[in-house]
Formats: structure tokens, sequence, C-alpha cells
């Protein structure tokens, strides 16, 4: 997971923005995020524009707590704009 992941408290979760050079980058980011999600069960919320889009993973509803599928999660978000950014 980057640095570039902030955990707030109140309440807790992870949020990150990804920025991209146009919309066809963020749409391809934003389909295979979708499948990461699918898979891991979990749906971030995501707001978006033309060049970027803003992720808040929220915590676990029973515990509160981020757990190691949330940041795994994020992990994963960040393999993929990585990969994108050296298309």
């Amino acid at each position: 997971m980057s640095d570039q992941w902030q955990e707030r408290i109140r309440p807790v979760r992870l949020e990150r923005r990804y920025e991209f050079q146009d919309y066809e980058a963020l749409r391809s980011f934003l389909e295979s995020a979708a499948e990461v999600s699918e898979q891991e069960g979990l749906f971030p919320d995501m707001g978006f524009g033309r060049d970027y889009v803003n992720v808040t993973i929220h915590s676990d509803e029973k515990t509160n707590d981020l757990g190691e599928s949330q940041r795994r999660l994020a992990t994963a978000y960040d393999k993929l704009f990585v990969s994108r950014d050296q298309d």
C-alpha cells in the first residue's frame, strides 16, 4: 500500500486520489478496479471526474477497524494504477 493513502480516524477509512492523463485511462482503471472489488467482496466509495478518481475504503462495519482486506484492496488499486501509468 503506497504512502499516498490517508487513514482517517472519524470514521475510520482510507482515502486516496488517483490522477490520469485522460478519460480512457481512467475508464480502464475503473473497470479493473470493479473486477478487483468483486474478487475481494469490498466496494469502496468512488467519485470521479474526467481525469481523476477519489477512492474511500471504509472500515469494517462490525469492528470499525481497517483490516487486512481493506489494506489488500488499497494495495491492489495501487498496483492497477502503477501498471496503467507504465503503459
